[in-house]
């Protein structure tokens, strides 16, 4: 079955899509990637997704207004990955603007804006979305979803296995070996924290929104990593805790920047007072400084993370902070005895592995196979997840 996959993440710059084929056995599909796309959400759209994301004011008509735009730039990818319509469904995760993890007093939930009717009559073809409800119903994270699929998709190997995807957050996957006596143990993944979040937001605040990342991790590299400011962050509460876990830009977002800001001010400015020759005023912060000390931190979030469960052999980079040299540079340096590479080793581009798991979560759905690793979200049990809209006039069924 032939089967389109969409996805925006938390950095909300855009659509990836592929254009999968599936068969055989559910856990272990034969699988081949047909075709791949990416279209970029327009300037305006990514800066009112991501201030809706953080809690700014916005009318009804704005948000039906921001769910639209959403809707018709997941199709654009569509069609411009799949222009011949060879898919017979669409797995869309739509764009995540707020996740609310449980909590004792209250349930979790999550929501991704799109208008899944629009889409499925944009595309002529089913569509299969709203992937975390069952899972949150079931008092699960909702998050992370791709570890299942990593399992089927990439297989395993005589050791654990790691895959890490970079995104706006970092998740992580942790497969059983192929033999021995883990082998039985319980697929794993959780979110370990920021991988992009902070340093996109940085870069933009210090470019005066000239630019939305930090390319290749060129500006971050020359700067100087304060490490003493690093350890710090790992002490907070959401490195403390022990898996199942998952986080958005609701912990790690404008605010959560502005407080480190001011924690590398602080530790500037001692730094500075200590010097015979200092003035008075504490010293102003370095853009290339901080950049550099949020990627570190981000690299170290992953590496103290991998503490909360078994040692992989490798660990394989996927998303947009697998093309940040500083970064995996740091992931090398900290994650000390694993072998850490690209996921593109194994002819996944970096932009690949999320919009490939969920058109296999749709294809789960239509087979009627679980999609969701319980181990992993810590729901009460497995489920079918996603809700399956047909295009607008066709035939039950």
């Amino acid at each position: 079955m032939k089967v389109l996959g969409l996805m925006s993440g938390t950095s909300a710059d855009g659509v990836d899509a592929v254009l999968a084929s599936f068969a055989g056995p559910a856990t272990t599909p034969r699988w081949e990637l047909l075709g791949r796309a990416a279209v970029p959400y327009p300037a305006d759209l990514r800066q009112r997704l991501i201030a809706f994301g953080q809690g700014d004011p916005c009318s009804a008509a704005a948000i039906l207004e921001l769910a639209e735009a959403v809707t018709d730039v997941q199709a654009e990818a569509a069609l411009a990955c799949d222009p011949h319509g060879q898919a017979e469904l669409v797995g869309c995760h739509g764009q995540t603007v707020w996740h609310r993890p449980p909590a004792p007093e209250r349930e979790g939930n999550s929501w991704q804006l799109l208008q899944a009717t629009r889409l499925a009559a944009r595309l002529g073809r089913a569509v299969v979305h709203d992937f975390r409800a069952a899972d949150l119903a079931l008092a699960g994270q909702g998050a992370p979803l791709v570890p299942p699929a990593d399992a089927a998709l990439l297989g395993r190997i005589d050791g654990w296995r790691g895959v890490l995807n970079l995104g706006g957050i970092a998740n992580l996957t942790l497969i059983p070996p192929a033999h021995g006596p883990e082998r039985h143990a319980s697929l794993l993944g959780w979110d370990c924290g920021p991988a992009n979040t902070l340093v996109d937001l940085a870069v933009e605040r210090f470019s005066g929104g000239r630019h939305s990342f930090d390319a290749g991790g060129a500006w971050a590299s020359r700067g100087h990593i304060d490490h003493a400011v690093v350890e710090t962050w790992l002490q907070e509460p959401y490195f403390q805790q022990a898996p199942p876990k998952s986080t958005g830009r609701e912990l790690f977002g404008r605010t959560d920047l502005e407080r480190r800001l001011q924690h590398l001010r602080v530790s500037v400015g001692l730094a500075s007072a200590s010097s015979p020759a200092a003035s008075s005023a504490p010293a102003e912060l370095e853009a290339a400084d901080v950049l550099a000390s949020l990627t570190a931190f981000s690299a170290a979030a992953v590496a103290q993370e991998l503490r909360h469960g078994p040692q992989p052999v490798e660990l394989l980079l996927a998303g947009g902070g697998a093309r940040n040299q500083l970064l995996v540079a740091q992931l090398r340096q900290r994650c000390r005895g694993v072998i850490v590479r690209p996921l593109a080793d194994f002819g996944l581009q970096d932009s690949d592995r999320e919009a490939l798991a969920f058109a296999l979560l749709a294809w789960w759905n239509h087979r009627g196979h679980p999609g969701n690793a319980p181990a992993v979200t810590g729901a009460r049990r497995s489920s079918l997840l996603g809700v399956w809209v047909p295009p607008p006039g066709s035939a039950p069924g």
